[in-house]
């Protein structure tokens, strides 16, 4: 074995346990007291070592499940709920003890429920990333689940890779290994033979077997690099919500603290006085919000699921939504990436089969790179490589930018072999000079016809780098590419190209695809770290994508864009795109990204292309809808409650529902409110954002809008037919719950109510509630019985002010949040002048008439452009 060479800096590594030093045993030795060989163990004894060690993974602390359902007894609302329940207790005041106790059960049930689907949702998603590994087995490669690894096993590293347990180098290359995220040492660590590679670390260059020697919590350092994080951090959206809620809540103490301090003054019981304030509280409190916010959530990864898209950080799915441009890679995204080899160039009068032949020896197979499968594929004859020998290989890193091979040749001659970007080939070649002109000229022709260009080069013996040619290789768009990046720019979406081909072949692409040809050239941008002009900023603010891209300069390009203010999304895949990816604001890992890249990601893509990441846009702007939808739902009702339950106490000395009544209206609101996640919504064509001056704006006016409306009814049940005081309570709960229900219908649409049909699991939830609240009212459950004339009554009454309330959302939306005017709205999406005129007259016939929303006129306009 080779010794390591202690001149190569090291990180700061933890001191090993005398006992078991096995990281820094000799190889001969360490062998030995694992019962292992660099040719791996059988799948027998892997099997029966597994049984042994335990799986390759840090155990979970898990949740005592009966801890975790008390645990939702324990909090600020649930500690206003207990106390309503001890003061019903106190002032004996039984049905309320009994029906405040069922909601403090029904709410901790409802919580630990939805809560624990969500963690099964997220469970199955991780088990989809699970990270894999490339083990040898019964004298195979085959790839396990890195959780099944054990001790003994030999594993095959390369670029990209995140190490899968503790492990020592076998015979070959060294290894750039990152180790950032364990040591904080910044700089990538060069491993050699002999060396530890430590859990969680990330291969940068190079490509090596290793041999385990320790798994799971033995680690040294543990499994430090979650491939898939948490769903804790709260996006801006969540944090908006929760500034309602906060809102909301201060809103409702400061009431109560009046009206407290009015039954005070009037001498009304303590006791009854508290009760009804700390239920009036708790009602109006959303305590809804964090579930509503979880199932949406979870409702929306299952879906991306489906369409193959898998979502690490939930959040991610909010903050799509205003997304408002995409930097997407090219290759495998916007083309198929299966390369096909064209005619090759070569120099000097070369046989064009001699340039392809030693193109294939610096190729190889198993590693099922596309362009070294291409390369092989343009053999003409299969036994071409019969009687070559591969005496080394280095593989293609991002840094040097080429492969190389070392070959014995059938007459025992050795040789040297690399192909890679013909500038970097170039350089190598002592024959540039003579060919640098012929070359640079074919490497423009190609690329001007979309074609990328691969350098091919050898060395005889100890001789010197000989330029051979030039393989042309294409790589089509993908059939649906051009017709998603329309969609996406319709969506307000604008999709850059970022790629590290040349520039002429960045353009050829961006122009097939209708992407636009203003292609900056990547390599311009200089020292990235400083401080750009305000020249380049805008440069890089229009550009339609970026060519020659290395890795800092997409950095870069992300930063530049969100510092114009701009919310950015990413694609990517490779071990050098992570930092970009995490950068971003949606980081997008595509089909076949590396374990690096999945691990910065927030969305990784399980299959190939553009389409899907729009679906997740589209997802998550119907999303947002559904949560905007909520918000503004959640302030009316309790602005509603708040303000009657506060008006008719000061200015009427009359409770006009019971805390009971309140308890029950809260149930119901909640157990229906649920359904939201589940509702039909129009996404919009421009990118979300929060606008909180619209959501408190609609949600006060409908809010005052039923204040007035249960005024209403209480003075006809008061003033007109003379119903006593417990009547007019029960009226009152069943208008407030009737009223209230209604109310989703009218916030989940910006046009009429009829505009979006509602979900069937909305309906049907709204409509089971209520006719659980009318049975209560009419037959008296815990109140006064109203009789089946009065419930029909307030649900004729409710009906009318919904149908009045409609109208009046409709005038509030063009008060609080007016759109633009249509021939303004057509510039946008660059409609001709006719068919902007066509989409007028269609605005002027039925938007106008029945409150049809931009994006309906404007899908009328796209229908005409396509006739």
């Amino acid at each position: 074995m080779m010794k390591p060479n202690t001149d190569q800096p090291k990180a700061a590594e933890p001191k090993p346990d005398a006992k078991d030093d096995l990281k820094s045993l000799p190889m001969p030795e360490l062998l030995s007291k694992l019962g292992a060989s660099p040719d791996g163990l059988s799948q027998a004894e892997a099997q029966k070592r597994l049984t042994q060690y335990g799986p390759n993974e840090l155990e979970e602390k898990k949740t005592n499940a009966f801890l975790k359902f008390l645990s939702y007894f324990w909090g600020p609302i649930p500690w206003m709920i207990e106390a309503a329940v001890i003061l019903s207790a106190v002032a004996q005041h039984w049905p309320d003890f009994g029906i405040i106790l069922l909601l403090l059960v029904a709410n901790a049930v409802v919580g630990f429920w939805e809560e624990h689907q969500a963690g099964n949702a997220i469970a199955a998603l991780k088990a989809k990333l699970a990270v894999k590994a490339q083990v040898k087995r019964d004298g195979k490669w085959t790839s396990p689940v890195a959780r099944d690894l054990v001790p003994g096993d030999v594993i095959h590293l390369r670029l990209g890779d995140i190490v899968p347990a503790d492990a020592r180098l076998l015979e070959g290359d060294p290894l750039e290994v990152d180790q950032s995220a364990l040591t904080g040492e910044s700089l990538p660590v060069t491993h050699q033979s002999g060396d530890a590679v430590f859990s969680g670390s990330i291969i940068r260059t190079g490509e090596i077997d290793a041999l385990v020697y320790a798994t799971g919590s033995n680690t040294y350092f543990g499994k430090t690099a979650q491939l898939v994080q948490g769903a804790q951090t709260a996006s801006h959206f969540q944090r908006a919500v929760l500034k309602i809620g906060n809102y909301l809540i201060i809103l409702a103490v400061t009431l109560v603290a009046v009206i407290i301090t009015v039954a005070l003054f009037r001498g009304d019981p303590i006791l009854t006085t508290l009760q009804f304030a700390l239920v009036l509280t708790v009602a109006a409190i959303p305590v809804a919000m964090p579930t509503v916010l979880s199932v949406t959530m979870a409702v929306g990864a299952r879906l991306l699921a489906k369409k193959e898209a898998i979502v690490t950080r939930l959040a991610a799915i909010e903050e799509l939504a205003g997304v408002d441009v995409l930097c997407s890679d090219k290759t495998g995204t916007l083309t198929q990436n299966k390369l096909t080899l064209g005619d090759p160039f070569s120099v000097s009068g070369i046989p064009v089969d001699q340039v392809i032949l030693n193109a294939a020896l610096a190729s190889r197979a198993d590693n099922k790179d596309t362009i070294d499968l291409a390369v092989l594929g343009g053999l003409k004859d299969d036994q071409a490589l019969n009687g070559y020998e591969i005496v080394h290989f280095m593989p293609f890193d991002p840094v040097h930018k080429r492969t190389e091979a070392s070959v014995k040749g059938p007459d025992g001659n050795q040789f040297k072999v690399t192909k890679g970007a013909p500038q970097v080939i170039l350089e190598l070649s002592d024959n540039a000079d003579e060919v640098k002109v012929a070359v640079d000229k074919a490497v423009d022709e190609f690329a001007a016809r979309g074609f990328r260009s691969l350098g091919v080069a050898r060395a005889d013996g100890e001789g010197a780098w000989q330029f051979l040619g030039v393989l042309p290789l294409s790589d089509p768009p993908r059939e649906e590419a051009k017709a998603t990046i329309a969609t996406a720019r319709e969506m307000g979406v604008k999709v850059k190209m970022v790629t590290g081909d040349a520039l002429a072949i960045a353009r050829e692409t961006a122009r097939t695809l209708g992407m636009g040809t203003n292609i900056l050239d990547a390599s311009s941008f200089g020292d990235t770290k400083h401080h750009e002009t305000a020249q380049l900023a805008e440069s890089i603010e229009k550009a339609d994508g970026f060519a020659q891209v290395f890795p800092e300069h997409k950095f870069h390009i992300i930063d530049v864009l969100q510092k114009s203010g701009h919310i950015v999304g990413m694609t990517g895949d490779g071990v050098n795109d992570a930092p970009a990816l995490k950068k971003a604001d949606c980081g997008i890992a595509v089909s076949g990204a590396t374990d690096a890249a999945r691990a910065a990601a927030s969305i990784v893509l399980m299959t190939s292309g553009l389409s899907v990441i729009i679906d997740a846009i589209k997802e998550s702007r119907r999303i947002f809808q559904r949560m905007n939808s909520y918000a503004i739902y959640r302030i009316a009702e309790t602005l509603r409650v708040l303000l009657f339950m506060t008006l008719s106490i000061l200015v009427f000395n009359f409770y006009p529902v019971t805390a009971v009544m309140i308890v029950m209206l809260a149930l119901l609101n909640d157990g229906a409110i649920l359904s939201i996640a589940y509702d039909n919504v129009h996404y919009k064509d421009k990118p979300e954002a929060w606008n909180m001056h619209m959501v408190l704006g609609i949600s006060t006016a409908l809010g005052i809008i039923g204040v007035v409306s249960a005024f209403g009814l209480f003075y006809l049940g008061e003033r007109v037919f003379h119903l006593d005081r417990a009547h007019i309570q029960t009226l009152m709960y069943l208008k407030l719950s009737v009223a209230g229900h209604l109310t989703i219908f009218l916030t989940r649409t910006r046009g009429p109510f009829w505009s979006i049909r509602p979900a069937r699991i909305l309906w049907v939830a709204v409509l089971g509630t209520q006719i659980v609240a009318t049975l209560i009212a009419v037959y008296g459950v815990f109140m006064t019985p109203l009789g089946w004339g009065w419930a029909a009554f307030v649900w004729g009454y409710a009906l009318v002010w919904f149908l009045v309330n409609d109208r009046l959302k409709l005038l509030a939306y063009k008060v609080f949040d007016p759109t633009k005017t249509p021939l303004l709205a057509m510039k946008s999406v660059d409609a001709t002048p006719q068919s902007a005129k066509r989409a007028y007259e269609l605005y002027e016939q039925h938007g106008r008439r029945d409150g049809h929303s931009v994006q309906d006129w404007l899908q009328a306009e796209r229908e005409i452009r396509k006739d």
